[in-house]
């Protein structure tokens, strides 16, 4: 990387997010840290409930209203954690963006899509609504949208699925944001509107240097758009580095069970697809150790009881790599003395 791409553009330091609800306190992150470079798109993979979604909806400052963030986000010089809504909505649209999970329920149903997009441009580019139109249109053309004049008065309900995330991205991308943060933006979507979707975001990334988040269960979009990667479970990081050493060496189980889980064009259809058994940790009442070890086959009684912290791991290549695990790599390529609790 050049000194300008290693410049951070966002740096999480122990971000914690909790929500207090009827049956108690629900941690959903515990002392995250990260930082996203210029230019780079970072993966962020987890099981629904690992906490991909809620780290960024902090940063947005849009977490329900139960909910409740400490720690640090910044962006350049700017602190985003509970910064006031004056600082977030001068940011939000313009310098950071964001595509939602449901792209029907980003967008307003009663508001012609085009006057959505155009609202954007108005607000932060003081741009005329003729101008905007324009801008708009152009947008839409780059994402692929046909006829993009008569999509313009198009109501969200009047299209399609792909359609609508298309919108949204073209949306998300109008006033050119330094941080674009995608949040599953190929869910429900057939896999030839993923795969437009995902060379929509790959090129965006190189040709204007925007740096994307990618927060994703699918480890297979990661191997193909993703320079660094960072797994969670339970609402902490478990492993992070660059997907080319994650993918070549995991040196986590989790991380090793996600990757033995993904299909494959080798995997004997008469078999069964590898699952990692049992389920998520409940959040309302996280163990004691490692939230993964009752899902474990190299579980010991001491990952029941202590919980690892992140260590750096020693590839021999000067790699960023870290993973929270009582055990050392090598023993994790070797067969499992036991099965999972």
């Amino acid at each position: 990387m050049t000194a300008k791409e290693m410049t951070p553009v966002v740096e999480c330091r122990q971000l914690n997010v909790s929500f207090q609800t009827d049956a108690g306190q629900v941690t959903a992150v515990t002392g995250l840290d990260f930082t996203l470079h210029a230019g780079e798109c970072l993966g962020v993979v987890g099981e629904s409930g690992s906490g991909k979604s809620q780290t960024f909806l902090a940063m947005f400052g849009l977490l329900a209203a139960n909910g409740e963030a400490s720690g640090s986000i910044r962006y350049r010089d700017t602190e985003l954690l509970n910064a006031p809504r004056s600082v977030l909505e001068g940011l939000r649209g313009n310098r950071l963006a964001m595509i939602f999970q449901d792209a029907l329920s980003g967008l307003t149903p009663t508001m012609r899509v085009g006057d959505q997009m155009a609202e954007v441009l108005m607000r932060h580019q003081g741009l005329s609504r003729r101008a905007a139109r324009s801008r708009v249109i152009e947008a839409l053309e780059v994402v692929r949208i046909a006829d993009p004049a008569r999509r313009y008065a198009a109501y969200p309900f009047e299209m399609s699925g792909g359609m609508r995330q298309r919108v949204m991205i073209a949306t998300a991308t109008l006033c050119k944001p330094e941080v674009l943060i995608a949040d599953e933006p190929t869910t429900a979507l057939d896999v030839t509107v993923q795969a437009q979707v995902l060379r929509l975001l790959d090129g965006l990334k190189r040709h204007t240097g925007t740096s994307l988040v990618l927060i994703t269960h699918d480890l297979g979009v990661v191997a193909g758009l993703c320079d660094r990667v960072l797994i969670m479970y339970g609402g902490r990081v478990v492993e992070f580095g660059p997907v080319r050493e994650i993918f070549r060496r995991p040196a986590h189980p989790y991380t090793q069970a996600l990757l033995r889980s993904m299909p494959s064009l080798l995997i004997d259809p008469a078999r069964d697809l590898p699952v990692i058994p049992g389920q998520p940790p409940d959040l309302e009442n996280l163990p004691p150790g490692c939230a993964f070890a009752d899902r474990c086959n190299y579980a010991a009684e001491l990952c029941r009881v202590e919980r690892p912290e992140l260590r750096a791991v020693n590839t021999g290549r000067n790699a960023d790599q870290a993973r929270a695990c009582h055990f050392e790599p090598a023993d994790l390529h070797a067969e499992p003395a036991g099965s999972p609790a």
